[in-house]
């Protein structure tokens, strides 16, 4: 099992927003803008339905982790922490996932 998680990986984003664009995906991406990074975050979220849909495990595993790197990365543009998420989520899991849905519905009539 693996030792690495998404705080390691938004650690790395993080350090290499600083790094050179010519020696950095992360930093010419975080340099194109927000717009071509949650493009490329729809385009891997768009990637891992197909692979679900033909049931190819190593391309599900593959693409998603292509899905959360830009996911972090789109964060990272943002200004939302992983801790941030995490913590929205730890708040959803004290009720049921219906009346979650439902006080969010609520929260934005």
């Amino acid at each position: 099992m693996t030792r690495f998680t998404l705080d390691d990986l938004a650690a790395i984003i993080s350090a290499r927003a600083n790094a050179s664009a010519s020696a950095s995906y992360t930093k010419s991406l975080l340099d194109a803008g927000t717009a071509r990074a949650a493009k490329k975050l729809g385009e891997e979220a768009v990637e891992v339905l197909i692979a679900v849909m033909e049931g190819d495990a190593q391309a599900i595993t593959c693409e998603s982790a292509d899905l959360l790197y830009h996911l972090l990365v789109v964060l990272h543009q943002s200004g939302v922490s992983l801790e941030d998420v995490c913590a929205e989520l730890e708040r959803r899991t004290g009720q049921s996932g219906h009346a979650e849905k439902a006080a969010r519905r609520a929260d934005h009539t």
